[in-house]
């Protein structure tokens, strides 16, 4: 079976799709449908509410959520209160939502249930780290919104990325889009040099100087200069004193605006840019290719795996693509398989 071999070698994973009606619910049921429950204990949760029926903003039908028996789920309690399952109430979590607390519990035979979790990327982190107690195996993350910031290392190992006529109706676009997402999700980790550098600093920008007459702060001619800017979103930076910057570390936001000003600035002609994981960028393919043209790169610190590429090539709207076509496309554009799981 197509990735699941691959995913249950991970103790977490998240299910993001670029656009909403990308094919994310139907992508977590054919998970849930093939994974071997005999041989690992599995938990399920969401960011936001999926397994609706109805899509709140296109009106359009959707796949329903279902449940194996010996799943534990963690939803709230307005919607534990209307599952279509017998269940086990293990206990009332204190991480709250807008729908009550954070009902814990386990599935006792298969059936529907609305997954509404923790609304925050740490609310996963304190429900994830909350249900190890019940030795899980295995985590997935539904994300109901088309939020990538589920995606990040710091919420789970790895992900399975959806895509589709949702968002682009044209192959072409729909690839060249894709692919970049992708490319920024594999990009290259920073040297273990750099990771023990910058790991713990969570604010600011911050650099890599190198200057021969200068022996501060770690290694011959290198000191770590903090440049006083709050983010990214300022281009305000002071690079007085700075000779060579060889490194920069950005704890936040990647943006177009702060890429363009550090590529005008001969200081950073041969810099490497840093962020904690590709969830933190937010460039444009143009922004992204004309800096990394020449002795210019970015890294990150962190990284999760792609576990696969899935599509869904019907639009709420109607608009159906060429399934095959568009996977053909995608996988030669990417290098990786990619899966139209109504074929599969």
């Amino acid at each position: 079976m197509p990735f699941i071999e691959e995913l249950i070698k991970y103790k977490s994973c998240s299910i993001v799709g670029l656009e909403k009606n990308t094919g994310k619910t139907e992508c977590f049921n054919y998970v849930m449908q093939r994974l071997p429950l005999d041989k690992i204990r599995l938990a399920v949760s969401s960011i936001g509410i999926d397994g609706e029926t109805t899509d709140q903003v296109t009106k359009t039908a959707k796949p329903e959520i279902f449940l194996r028996e010996g799943v534990y789920f963690g939803t709230s309690e307005k919607h534990y209160l209307t599952k279509l399952l017998t269940s086990e109430l293990l206990e009332i979590s204190d991480e709250n939502t807008s729908l009550g607390n954070i009902v814990i519990g386990k599935a006792l035979t298969p059936g529907k249930l609305l997954l509404s979790g923790p609304s925050s990327t740490n609310g996963l982190r304190r429900w994830m780290n909350e249900m190890q107690k019940y030795d899980i195996d295995l985590t997935i993350i539904d994300g109901a919104l088309s939020r990538l910031s589920l995606a990040s290392p710091a919420v789970s190992e790895s992900m399975i990325l959806a895509t589709g006529a949702a968002y682009s109706a044209n192959i072409n676009t729909l690839v060249q889009k894709t692919a970049f997402v992708v490319q920024m999700i594999n990009l290259e980790l920073t040297s273990q040099e750099n990771y023990d550098t910058f790991i713990d600093i969570n604010n600011g920008v911050w650099a890599i100087d190198f200057d021969a007459d200068n022996d501060a702060d770690f290694g011959f001619g290198k000191r770590l200069v903090d440049l006083k800017v709050a983010s990214s979103l300022s281009i305000n930076i002071n690079t007085e004193g700075l000779k060579k910057c060889k490194t920069l570390y950005v704890s936040g936001a990647l943006t177009d605006n702060f890429v363009n000003h550090i590529r005008q600035n001969k200081i950073f002609n041969e810099t490497e840019i840093v962020v904690r994981d590709f969830t933190k960028i937010f460039l444009t393919p143009m922004t992204y290719n004309t800096f990394v043209n020449g002795k210019r790169k970015i890294t990150v610190l962190q990284k999760s795996k792609l576990i696969a590429v899935c599509v869904n090539p019907t639009s709420p709207n109607g608009i159906v693509l060429d399934s095959e076509k568009l996977c053909k496309t995608l996988s030669e554009a990417i290098n990786l398989p990619v899966y139209d799981l109504k074929k599969v």
